[in-house]
């Protein structure tokens, strides 16, 4: 949604040559020369030569995948994460025909511990001065700079989801100037104000200096086609959301059908090797985790016999991946026989929906147990289960199975792939949500799973526990 200048900038350039040479021909010089030699410029060169033709021919390389990937534009959506993944990915791309070059020349003299320290100067240096650059043009747009000014289409929920995104991320220099919409009975949306109507669009975008366009309500009416002609006339940037798009929760497309644009929906296949990366991930971290944890797993279980009656560990049969019923382990943070007398507190299940049983206070919890839960202690366990194969790291979290019972068919989406002690629902509010919204994040996740997305979701856990919110 976020507004791509598409100008490259010379000096973007100019830096990530000067970054690479830099890298390059120290690599070189303290390859053959020690730190007195250079100083004094007593300096060893073998081959001058024939580096120079490898180094700038690798210069040119990374620099050009750079530029096929967008990273001398101004791309403000950009993430940091993905912005460096992206500059990881050009300089392996540029090494990997830089390594062709050197096999077929067959350049004997060219030093491997110089390919391999250059790569990974290529990598830090190049990615370390953009978060600098984005850190330093995040502050300057928060405060204002090039902000741009949007005007939203739509007062309904759609349009109140699209502002709250506006808002958490100040750095992409989005200011909402109001709404525009036909109905009168509402004049202002979460404290902005309802400027008026589709046919008085032209007025309200030269009176608050509109720059884009954000229509959020189906546009099959000509009062919102006229508009959108009346936009693209006064060379403004326009954006439609998707109809029904909260529902959706399949990869969408932009694909053409000849000339003619269409948006697809279609559901995600991986590849078998995708799955095998995560689960050899899933086995080699957990196991370090178990071992590296395993004093923490002592102390808490010395600290729930003493303060109540009962085992250790609570095993409750869940739902897993594809149906597969598993013994799921937690620190016991209830009192003996909790499950008992869960029938009796049914009533005051505080989840909307009513397929799944979660109360703020619950009374069966114990002093240590709601210490466990605030911070999520008590799933430790579960890298056991991570480890045997019935769990994830990362994936949607498995319920208990009379409450899987319940699911309909679109709930068994959630099922494809093995659950995880974390996952996009707990990071986004834990028992906070409803149950529809905390389904829908997990078959997004189901539907839009890459390695890359499992590790910003492990990083997003870490503050998300620290917080403690919709622990219950």
């Amino acid at each position: 949604m976020v507004k791509i200048v598409r100008k490259i900038y010379p000096f973007y350039i100019i830096v990530d040559f000067l970054l690479m040479a830099l890298s390059l021909y120290a690599c070189y010089l303290f390859r053959y020369n020690n730190l007195d030699d250079i100083l004094s410029f007593k300096l060893f060169l073998p081959d001058f030569k024939g580096h120079n033709l490898v180094f700038i021919s690798w210069i040119i390389f990374v620099i050009w995948f750079l530029v096929r990937r967008g990273l001398y534009y101004t791309n403000r959506g950009l993430t940091i994460s993905k912005e460096i993944a992206k500059v990881t990915t050009c300089v392996l791309y540029g090494s990997i025909l830089v390594c062709a070059i050197i096999f077929l020349g067959q350049y004997k003299f060219f030093s491997r511990l110089i390919f391999v320290e250059s790569f990974f100067l290529f990598c830090f240096l190049l990615s370390f001065w953009r978060v600098i650059k984005r850190i330093i043009l995040r502050k300057l747009i928060t405060e204002g700079f090039h902000n741009v000014n949007v005007l939203i289409v739509g007062n309904n929920r759609t349009a109140r989801v699209v502002l709250k995104e506006i808002e958490k991320f100040p750095w992409w220099g989005f200011r909402v100037v109001g709404f525009v919409d036909n109905n009168e009975t509402r004049q202002e949306v979460d404290g902005l104000p309802v400027l008026g109507k589709t046919e008085d669009f032209v007025e309200i975008a030269r009176k608050y200096f509109v720059d884009e366009v954000i229509i959020t309500i189906p546009f099959n009416t000509q009062a919102i086609a006229n508009l959108m002609s009346q936009a693209q006339r006064m060379y403004l940037g326009l954006h439609v959301v998707p109809y029904n798009f909260e529902e959706s929760v399949a990869v969408l497309d932009v694909d053409f059908l000849g000339v003619v644009p269409l948006l697809t929906y279609k559901t995600r296949m991986h590849h078998p090797a995708d799955f095998a990366l995560k689960r050899l991930f899933d086995i080699l971290f957990s196991l370090v985790l178990i071992v590296f944890l395993s004093p923490i797993f002592i102390l808490i279980s010395i600290i729930i016999k003493i303060d109540s009656k009962g085992p250790v560990l609570y095993v409750q049969k869940r739902t897993g991946y594809k149906g597969r019923i598993f013994d799921f382990y937690k620190f016991r943070s209830m009192v003996k026989d909790a499950d008992k007398k869960k029938e009796s507190l049914m009533t005051k299940n505080e989840v909307k929906d009513g397929v799944i049983f979660k109360i703020k206070s619950d009374p069966r919890i114990t002093k240590v147990g709601k210490f466990l839960r605030r911070y999520s202690l008590d799933e430790l366990p579960q890298l056991f289960n991570v480890f045997k194969g019935d769990m994830s790291l990362v994936g949607p979290r498995p319920f208990p199975v009379e409450e899987s019972k319940k699911f309909n068919y679109y709930h068994i989406q959630r099922l494809s792939i093995r659950p995880g002690i974390t996952g996009l629902s707990q990071v986004r509010g834990r028992s906070d949500l409803t149950f529809h919204r905390w389904v829908k994040w997990d078959i997004w996740y189901v539907n839009n799973w890459s390695f890359w997305l499992d590790m910003n979701i492990l990083l997003w856990t870490i503050p998300a526990v620290f917080r403690g919110k919709g622990a219950y």
